[in-house]
């Protein structure tokens, strides 16, 4: 930060808010680690102002961007292209720029499967109990049922749970079962479920005593995954712990979605374990 020339190319976040954001101090402990000269910023973007703030990627020579709350559906008709992935989820969390040309990917979703896998659960031939069904859900959903998985989504408002397992369902050809998000159909979701996964915000700080999953359904036939990484260890992922459960916090989540993005950025294999230290300790010191 301390060598910030006319040279540094420049990546960052945009969303509402973006204070909390953990990303800058991940990317530039990464820059730093491999003597990169590029520099991290947060970029606070209100709804009205997007458009114009995607215009100034190109006229800024930025390289590439994270996009985050509430903005990862409402950037991609101001991209000039997608991949085939953030196009098949309808969500973009990354952009890169090459000569101008903006390019929207989501991250979000293989860099949550790069964390199960990392955990040693491989979806292929396994039932997942998913809870939400908002953006991290559904591009979370998308990449479990291409990994082979079986999903069933419960949602508060059932609508939304079965519009999302409707477009999985059309894109891969099989039926995904939706259900209203309460304690007698997590129980019959339950009985052959391998994994849980909770893509909502609940249990997130500072409403650190909630949970969406009652603790005595929990068993310890389940692996436990929630996408909050703040707490590190949510009340969900603390009573999964003492119901013998196998837990995932949303630490590697968020760190891989970051590395994902880096590599598109910079051409170079993220270094991950630096990126996930620096993530740590911030949050440590948020504490």
């Amino acid at each position: 930060m301390n060598q910030i020339t006319g040279k540094t190319r420049i990546c960052g976040i945009i969303g509402d808010p973006v204070e909390h954001s953990m990303s800058p101090v991940m990317h530039n402990a990464a820059f730093e680690a491999l003597g990169l000269d590029y520099v991290y910023l947060p970029f606070r973007v209100r709804g009205e102002e997007l458009k114009g703030a995607i215009n100034g990627i190109r006229a800024l020579n930025i390289v590439g961007l994270n996009v985050t709350i509430p903005h990862k559906m409402a950037v991609m008709p101001f991209l000039d292209k997608l991949d085939p992935l953030a196009e098949r989820m309808g969500v973009v969390n990354t952009i890169a720029s090459e000569n101008g040309e903006l390019t929207g990917y989501n991250t979000d979703a293989p860099g949550f499967l790069q964390a199960l896998r990392a955990q040693g659960i491989e979806p292929d031939g396994k039932s997942i109990v998913m809870i939400g069904a908002g953006g991290a859900a559904k591009g979370i959903s998308f990449i479990l049922a291409g990994a082979g998985a079986s999903l069933v989504i419960l949602n508060r408002t059932l609508s939304r749970a079965e519009e999302l397992a409707s477009q999985i369902a059309q894109y891969y050809h099989r039926k995904i079962a939706a259900m209203t998000l309460n304690e007698a159909n997590l129980k019959r979701a339950f009985e052959e479920a391998d994994v849980l996964v909770n893509t909502t915000s609940v249990g997130m700080v500072p409403d650190v005593d909630r949970t969406p999953v009652p603790g005595k359904l929990l068993n310890s036939h389940l692996a436990v995954s929630d996408i909050v990484y703040n707490p590190l260890e949510t009340r969900l992922l603390r009573e999964a712990k003492a119901a013998g459960a196998r837990t995932i916090d949303g630490l590697d989540m968020l760190v891989w979605q970051g590395a994902l993005a880096f590599e598109k950025w910079t051409g170079q294999k993220a270094p991950f374990e630096i990126m996930k230290q620096a993530a740590l300790k911030a949050l440590r010191n948020e504490k």
